[in-house]
């Protein structure tokens, strides 16, 4: 970061701001980054339009299958945005069942794709608190004569407001560095601030002005993360909880228009897209069936913009994806055991708090901004003999350092549960740290480390923002192959890339669900 900051402001190694005023006197730049605002913006909106009725339904509700439907919310979050935006590619586009709608490469279209994944995180952040939040004081308004509609708009609505907030700035961050998603279905003309940061570079080799932008990018990112930490902390402290439901209401009456929006969102937003792309997947230019598509994979028709198959692509991406995923729990265990101590002296909290932060950087750097930095800084890095931007090595330790947050995260909450007496009674029989680690921490993190495995396979094998950056010839990632095979013109290189994003997903998706169930399970036996 500290070196792409400098390129900004360094010319041949002077101090040379003049890029700046360079870059920010582009129209087109404020038009992007005037587009990444309305495209965030309009999609928090839409996500939380959607996600609050599901939250309501998923969390306050019980039927058959809800547990599974909190499941299978969860999946469109976990897929990889190049999946995300070739499926409604396949919807949209040319070929596709609602191609009439002349929604293609249009505005609306990235709005659309963008909610498709954030209606699940508004539903878990918004759900999980409201499944806690005490409802007498909604109860009492009912006594005293409000409808059910006054008493949800002047009490439970105020109550949930801060989680509201808190989901609303963690989707915008997500939709605001959104790189995949807008690459495929906005193109040139729908860009947002990492597409633009990304064909400054790859296209023009303009890397001060990418740079530059950059540090846009940055300012955006950092106001997104201060909202969202201090509307948590508002959250954490508005109302009085209690422990979560185990079981909702059964549905009523009037609930049955959230059900049906609930179930429109699901079907139309979500199924519908990818159910175009595993059936466009398998039919052919004029729309027969086939399994030419699939067949590509394995043996490609001359053509095709990629190097080998897309067999080979997938074989890569699972060997990256494998020492991203142990790279990144290894550190992300290591951190976590630290930031899980608590010292009683005042300045030791302090900085473990800062250091918290820090660990999270990579949660709000962009990935684009973080391949970009890498590109720039690992040339022969702390007297290293070769190359690093020469080897793939780098791809893995790119894609651990995304997928890092997410392990620690995933384990922090299980670290800090864990009663000070536990630990105290064991050193008083003469314990040392390393007999308590292996006794006390280890065994209570074996379930989360399984799912924070599964979180960082799923998030290393669908990373396309920062491998993009440094994938070599020969050894393209599976999301860097698909998202080349759906732009290229070559016949059959359309559908190969369909069927492509269909592998993707479903072994990205199924990682995440084994991740889950071992964690279900676990909880289960515990």
């Amino acid at each position: 970061m500290l070196s792409l900051i400098a390129t900004g402001f360094l010319d041949d190694g002077a101090f040379d701001p003049s890029g700046v005023p360079e870059v920010f006197g582009a129209e087109r730049t404020w038009r992007v980054i005037g587009q990444t605002f309305a495209q965030a913006g309009l999609a928090t909106v839409l996500s939380l339009l959607l996600g609050i009725p599901a939250a309501y339904a998923l969390y306050r509700l019980d039927f058959p299958g809800r547990t599974v439907l909190q499941g299978v919310l969860t999946v469109p979050f976990v897929l990889p945005s190049v999946v995300v935006g070739v499926a409604f590619s396949a919807l949209l586009g040319a070929g596709g069942p609602l191609e009439s709608w002349g929604l293609d490469q249009s505005f609306a279209a990235v709005v659309l794709a963008l909610a498709f994944p954030n209606v699940g995180v508004v539903a878990r952040t918004v759900g999980g608190f409201w499944s806690r939040l005490d409802d007498t004081s909604e109860q009492a308004a009912r006594v005293l004569g409000a409808s059910r509609a006054r008493a949800w708009c002047t009490v439970t609505l105020p109550a949930l407001g801060p989680a509201i907030a808190s989901a609303a700035a963690l989707v915008f961050l997500f939709c605001s560095t959104s790189f995949g998603i807008v690459l495929i279905l906005g193109g040139t003309a729908f860009a947002n601030v990492e597409t633009e940061i990304y064909r400054l570079t790859v296209q023009f080799l303009d890397l001060r002005s990418a740079a530059v932008l950059s540090i846009a990018q940055f300012a955006i990112v950092a106001l997104a993360l201060v909202v969202s930490a201090r509307l948590r902390r508002a959250g954490e402290r508005a109302v009085l909880l209690r422990e979560e439901r185990g079981r909702g209401e059964r549905p009523r009456r009037f609930d049955v228009p959230v059900l049906m929006l609930f179930g429109a969102t699901v079907v139309l937003l979500h199924a519908l897209p990818l159910g175009a792309l595993v059936v466009r997947s398998f039919r052919d230019r004029d729309g027969a069936w086939t399994l030419a598509n699939y067949a590509a994979l394995a043996d490609p028709p001359e053509g095709l913009p990629i190097d080998g198959t897309v067999i080979e692509a997938i074989v890569a991406s699972l060997r990256i994806a494998v020492f991203a995923a142990l790279i990144a729990i290894v550190l992300g265990m290591l951190l976590a055991l630290v930031l899980s101590r608590r010292p009683r002296v005042r300045a030791l909290r302090r900085g473990i708090d800062a250091f918290d932060a820090l660990v999270m950087l990579p949660l709000g750097v962009s990935a684009v901004t973080l391949g970009f930095g890498l590109l720039l800084t690992m040339h022969r890095p702390l007297g290293i003999g070769f190359d690093l931007r020469t080897s793939t090595a780098l791809i893995p330790i790119a894609q651990a350092l995304v997928a890092l947050p997410l392990v620690v995260r995933t384990l922090l909450p299980v670290l800090r549960g864990i009663a000070p007496e536990l630990r105290d009674a064991a050193s008083s029989l003469g314990a040392g740290p390393f007999a308590m680690l292996r006794t006390i921490d280890l065994p209570l993190l074996g379930r989360s480390a399984g799912l924070a495995l599964g979180f960082a396979g799923a998030a290393s094998l669908g990373e396309f923002g920062a491998t993009a950056f440094l994938v070599r010839p020969g050894e393209q990632t599976l999301p860097v192959a698909v998202a080349a095979l759906i732009g290229h013109q070559a016949p059959g290189s359309y559908g190969a890339g369909l069927a492509g994003a269909v592998v993707l997903g479903v072994v990205t998706a199924g990682i995440m669900l084994l991740a889950e169930r071992w964690r279900t399970d676990g909880a289960r036996e515990f």
